[in-house]
């Protein structure tokens, strides 16, 4: 085997972690550690809410974990669950709530600049990159990519160039359906409006994300978009079909459709995108971290290689402590992959990939 040159263990790159939403919700700090977090929100409302945190800066360093696709997410109101959730009801409540996770982002790298960077071009992700080679001994820098997950904070295609200026370099057009596409349990195909704002993306290279898009919307768009696509947070639907909302996960002929594309699927290790019977009473240890792996494995045989397939954790979105498989304890516990895919005859070169390499070769396409 390979030996690896790194201070322990691989690279991780997460495309997809809701680091905002939950530090404006529940003023949550992530440069703290996964304990203290914890120990702070101990007895609130919070984890009644939102569960146990996954996340901390000493975490990612531990696991690992490089660069975050750190997403921008505003709630319907028709999807709250409750009078405590911030939601939309009209698109410039929808482009407030954007904005102000946008300028968080922007505000906490400049509080942090040793530890956090903004990932705008190709120089600033290697620059990242270079902070995490094993003869450096100050600490890492995790770099953040501003990822818009539904795009209803651009009110009219023509504001795409507006957000891109402020940092963002990845759009979801849809969450839930919108004017733009179909999504998470509400169908509908590609809108007028939505071709309009691909047209709008692709000169500024933005990355395509049909994560949530319904599939008659996904698969158009595949064939408009000359860009760089991906879905950085989504599984395999063949594995989850008794799921409630099947058009949350990806049919095998999207799956190949986005590899041949060049794209990368990003893999959930939440525990109703792993067993779709699963509810939170039969308890965390009702799912393993084999179900994860079966995930990965199915993306790979389908496509033929293990090129297209990476980590997607949408840490701390849906999934928290109490709803991720039983060794999943942290994001640092992702590095638990590893032997898992080794068991499964997945070599060094291929878990490199899966953990983080198949996401910066997408990167450094995106950000040339």
């Amino acid at each position: 085997m390979d030996s690896l040159p790194l201070r322990d263990e691989l690279l991780i790159v997460d495309s997809h972690e809701d680091l905002a939403w939950n530090a404006l919700t529940f003023g949550r700090e992530y440069m703290r550690s996964v304990a203290e977090t914890r120990s702070l929100e101990a007895g609130s409302e919070t984890p009644a809410r939102n569960g146990n945190t996954l996340l901390g800066y000493p975490e990612w360093v531990r696991g690992r974990v490089a660069v975050i696709f750190a997403t921008l997410f505003a709630m319907p109101e028709r999807w709250k669950t409750g009078p405590w959730e911030p939601a939309y009801t009209a698109p410039a409540e929808a482009r407030a709530m954007y904005s102000a996770q946008m300028d968080h982002y922007h505000h906490w790298v400049d509080k942090h600049p040793e530890q956090l960077q903004m990932i705008g071009g190709l120089s600033d992700l290697e620059h990242v990159l270079a902070t995490w080679r094993p003869e450096e001994t100050r600490t890492p820098t995790i770099g953040l990519l501003p990822l818009m997950e539904g795009a209803e904070a651009i009110t009219k295609p023509s504001e795409v160039e507006e957000w891109v200026r402020r940092g963002v370099r990845a759009i979801g057009p849809a969450w839930a359906s919108n004017a733009y596409c179909g999504g998470t349990a509400e169908p509908g195909g590609l809108t007028k409006l939505g071709q309009e704002l691909l047209e709008e993306m692709e000169p500024f290279g933005i990355i395509l994300d049909l994560s949530h898009m319904d599939e008659a919307a996904a698969l158009p768009a595949l064939d408009l978009y000359g860009g760089v696509v991906m879905a950085s947070h989504s599984n395999a639907r063949r594995l989850v079909p008794e799921h409630p909302k099947p058009n949350r996960h990806l049919s095998d002929e999207t799956i190949t459709r986005l590899a041949e594309r060049q794209a990368v699927i990003g893999i959930v290790p939440y525990n109703p995108f792993l067993r779709g019977d699963w509810t939170p009473a039969l308890g965390k240890s009702a799912v393993s971290i084999e179900r994860v792996l079966d995930q990965i494995d199915h993306v790979c045989q389908v496509v033929g290689n293990a090129a297209h397939v990476g980590l997607g954790s949408d840490f701390d979105g849906g999934p928290s402590l109490e709803k991720v498989p039983a060794e999943i304890g942290t994001i640092a516990d992702l590095q638990l992959l590893r032997a898992g895919l080794e068991q499964r005859g997945y070599s060094l070169h291929e878990v490199r990939g899966i953990f983080g390499g198949n996401w910066l070769n997408l990167l450094r396409r995106a950000l040339r």
